[in-house]
């Protein structure tokens, strides 16, 4: 019997998120601490599967980070936070000169948390709150009233925040055909087509069009678009780019197009996302 190489990537995608959900990670490392905050800041860096049982807002200081969870990925720009309830099954890819910020909660303290991953528009409150958690790791072993009190009043603020999503992201299918063609067009975002999609994974045209359609009531061709759109929106991010190097690397060949289809994305052109995630930097 022949196994295809994406049959092969679909067994081990499966192995991984089957050890996401046995396996849970430990982020208070043997500490006691109900609440408290994570710093990463580095170079890219993805996580890979898995989960734990603390609530978590992920705040971008700088740079972007994309989270994927077996039902969807995630765009989190600069200034903004996902929010990822306790048990949630995900992994996330944080990009080159990336910081940062997890605050942790006991699910307790935020109860109407969902079961999703969410992006909220953090307010300058929230933000700021978030800044002077990074005081009080996740990992402390003392006991501290001060502490208790703080992340209880930023709780019940996440809370009221987690009604108001801002973000983007794009749909996860359970059809293998659809799986399929996500997987390919993801690893081939700046030049696949929908032919040379279809020929990969083994289907006509027409049944691709119509999976599509029935399973995430969208076009091949618009998810493609928004894809890229996505992932331009993260390489905009970094040190160095110029709107033309990331239209190019997302499969845009004229920079004028790449501006029109992401100003009618992201509302601001990507010059403007660009000089407003340079200023967090």
């Amino acid at each position: 019997m022949t196994v295809s190489a994406q049959s092969v990537k679909d067994h081990a995608r499966a192995a991984d998120l089957g050890a996401a959900l046995r396996d849970w990670v430990d982020l208070r490392d043997g500490g006691r601490a109900t609440c408290g905050s994570l710093v990463y800041e580095g170079e890219r860096l993805t996580t890979g599967w898995h989960r734990h049982d603390l609530h978590q807002i992920e705040y971008a200081v700088h740079g972007a980070v994309e989270v994927e969870t077996p039902d969807g990925t995630y765009l989190l720009p600069p200034h903004q936070a996902a929010w990822i309830p306790a048990g949630c099954t995900h992994q996330a890819t944080l990009h080159a000169a990336v910081t940062t910020i997890s605050v942790l909660f006991e699910p307790s303290l935020v109860p109407a948390a969902g079961d999703r991953v969410r992006i909220l528009a953090a307010s300058p409150l929230i933000r700021e709150m978030v800044m002077h958690a990074v005081r009080w790791p996740i990992t402390r072993r003392d006991p501290d009233p001060a502490a208790d009190d703080f992340f209880r009043t930023l709780g019940h603020l996440v809370g009221d925040e987690l009604r108001h999503e801002s973000g983007r992201g794009l749909p996860t299918s359970d059809d293998p055909v659809v799986a399929a063609a996500i997987d390919y067009t993801q690893r081939h975002l700046a030049t696949a087509t929908l032919g040379e999609t279809c020929a990969a994974i083994g289907v006509s045209e027409r049944t691709l069009r119509r999976r599509f359609a029935a399973r995430l009531d969208m076009s091949w061709r618009s998810y493609l678009t928004q894809a890229r759109i996505l992932r331009s929106m993260a390489l905009l991010t970094e040190p160095g780019r110029t709107v033309l190097d990331v239209s190019l690397a997302v499969g845009f060949d004229n920079v004028s197009a790449f501006a029109r289809s992401f100003t009618r994305h992201a509302g601001e052109a990507p010059s403007a996302y660009r000089r407003r995630a340079a200023t967090s930097r």
